[in-house]
């Protein structure tokens, strides 16, 4: 799989980092059912998902990934500053 880093151009994913599922963190600062979801519990789907992933290897720029798990085509890569992760 290759991955189009916005700053460096088209890599290898060996280059980077994967560090799971880009999820938005819970609105309340009190722990909860939210903050207990947020922290133990992952999807596992087949299909698209969008993924945080570090250029470790090259600009080390933190990434949301948009790809699609069935058939490995990357649809977008973001820097996650600009896609406010």
């Amino acid at each position: 799989m290759r991955l189009g880093c916005p700053i460096c151009g088209e890599r290898d994913r060996r280059e980077f980092y994967y560090q799971g599922a880009a999820l938005a963190r819970p609105q309340s600062d009190v722990w909860g059912p939210d903050w207990d979801d947020y922290i133990h519990n992952r999807d596992n789907p087949a299909g698209v998902t969008r993924d945080l992933w570090q250029h470790e290897q090259g600009c080390g720029a933190w990434l949301i990934v948009t790809r699609n798990t069935v058939t490995h085509a990357v649809l977008d890569v973001a820097l996650a500053v600009e896609a406010g992760a």
